[in-house]
């Protein structure tokens, strides 16, 4: 089975929060979507916000998140405003 962290923009540590949501592979993930993972991970670590959006969609889209058009970028920012979660990371709690 192909790894989730060859993927672009997956790295080890959203490749284990994505597993522990039950989401292990590239096909997985695409099933799911950027955004039902995001809420997913959500569920287990409160900050994910806009920049694990974009990754999880650059991933889906097979391209680095910098290449996700303008007009996606708005609908998946829209989507968070639309469930109260802040475009912006939270301060991690020491």
């Amino acid at each position: 089975m192909e790894k989730l962290s060859s993927l672009p923009n997956i790295g080890k540590t959203l490749e284990e929060k994505l597993n522990q949501v039950g989401i292990h592979s590239p096909e997985e993930l695409h099933e799911a979507g950027a955004e039902n993972a995001l809420l997913r991970v959500r569920a287990i670590d409160e900050s994910a916000c806009i920049n694990m959006l974009l990754a999880l969609e650059g991933a889906i889209q097979g391209i680095r998140w910098h290449g996700i058009s303008n007009s996606r970028k708005e609908e998946l920012k829209q989507f968070l405003r639309m469930n109260n979660i802040p475009l912006t990371p939270l301060a991690q709690k020491s």
